[in-house]
């Protein structure tokens, strides 16, 4: 009965052991990857298209003579 009991302390204190040394490894591996600063989301201007009046970012928007347009057939309606 006693060997049982000592086999039994023995596996019991064998999977405490591994237990600390998998949570030490993985705190490890952790701090060895450095952390990547999150992208900062690109603000853009937005423009207003002179007919028709759609907000839209400044790259995609048309400039004609001082004027912005939502694409060229809306420039091409202004005559501009």
């Amino acid at each position: 009965m006693v060997k049982w009991l000592l086999v039994i302390g023995l596996v019991v204190l064998v999977v405490l052991l591994m237990n600390k040394v998998g949570r030490q490894r993985a705190v490890g591996r952790q701090r060895a990857v450095p952390r990547q600063p999150e992208a900062e989301p690109k603000v853009e201007d937005m423009v207003r298209c002179h007919v028709c009046g759609v907000n839209l970012p400044r790259s995609e928007a048309i400039l004609s003579r001082g004027r912005f347009y939502c694409g060229e057939e809306h420039r091409r309606q202004d005559g501009a």
